[in-house]
């Protein structure tokens, strides 16, 4: 008898158990716009990571506003688990950032998209000078524009994300930064003939773009942290990555010995050698 009552507890254990694992569910961030490859990229990020780490979980996908900082908030207000983003140190405050760099240190690489009929004016510009004289478009939350504003440069922030592309097509801005993983599926989405890639510089900072876990979650970002550094040992990272960029990274405009790169400061990004 004794032994029988034995055997039931371990049987009732081990259903708590598999019930546990079975309803365990990460709440992921997801901007309520037009998803692009990036998205796609870090979602497959997140379960692979996951699956690495073997964190059993189902991932359900929650709504949010397109407003990043607004997104945080929620991770901190437990309406959510987990989103992705750039870093910066408020960020870094309202959440928990898994300091593995998603993007391999491209997103701080920015080709700079113009109106087909501005080209001429950029055709001399070499220094950050120089490009001060004209005027970027930036999120108006987003880490990117502070960082430009440091910089001495012109942006205007905005809240609508698809509106930047209109000011610039429009020719309301003079252009519009964005990363090497994102423009070429993001104009290949837009299909504009009067929206091109500068193909004579980019700009470039130092930041990183992370997962970012809710506060009330540790445990969650202990393991995506591990599932990450599992995947870049094994290659899987990389593979992925390729994957989904390699093709688009050489479509870039940009030719060794011809294209100028200005570099940026970024004093919202300390630990820059230990994370690039």
């Amino acid at each position: 008898m004794k032994r029988l009552c034995s055997a039931i507890l371990v049987l009732l254990s081990l259903g708590y158990s598999l019930t546990t694992e079975a309803n365990n569910v990460v709440n992921l961030a997801i901007e309520q716009r037009p998803l692009y490859k990036r998205d796609y990229y870090l979602h497959e990020l997140l379960a692979a990571a996951l699956r690495a780490s073997n964190y059993q979980a189902e991932i359900n996908e929650v709504l949010v506003h397109p407003h990043q900082q607004r997104t945080l908030l929620m991770l901190d207000e437990k309406q959510a688990d987990v989103f992705w983003s750039m870093t910066s140190p408020e960020r870094e405050h309202l959440a928990i950032a898994v300091k593995v760099p998603l993007f391999k240190g491209y997103i701080g690489k920015r080709a700079l998209l113009t109106k087909r009929a501005f080209l001429p004016r950029f055709k001399d510009l070499k220094t950050k000078q120089d490009l001060a004289q004209f005027s970027a478009i930036q999120g108006h939350d987003w880490p990117d524009t502070k960082i430009l504003a440091q910089n001495g440069l012109t942006v205007r922030p905005l809240a609508n994300y698809q509106a930047m592309f209109s000011l610039v097509i429009r020719g309301r801005v003079d252009y519009f930064p964005r990363s090497f993983i994102e423009v070429i599926s993001e104009m290949e989405q837009i299909k504009s003939d009067e929206l091109v890639i500068l193909p004579n510089l980019y700009i470039s900072y130092p930041t990183a773009f992370y997962f970012f876990v809710s506060n009330h979650k540790p445990e969650l970002a202990e393991a995506l942290l591990k599932g990450l550094k599992v995947m870049k040992s094994t290659g899987e990272f990389e593979q992925l990555f390729a994957s989904y960029f390699a093709e688009d990274l050489a479509k870039l405009p940009f030719k060794e010995g011809e294209v100028i790169e200005i570099k940026l400061d970024n004093d919202y990004f300390q630990p820059q050698k230990k994370e690039r």
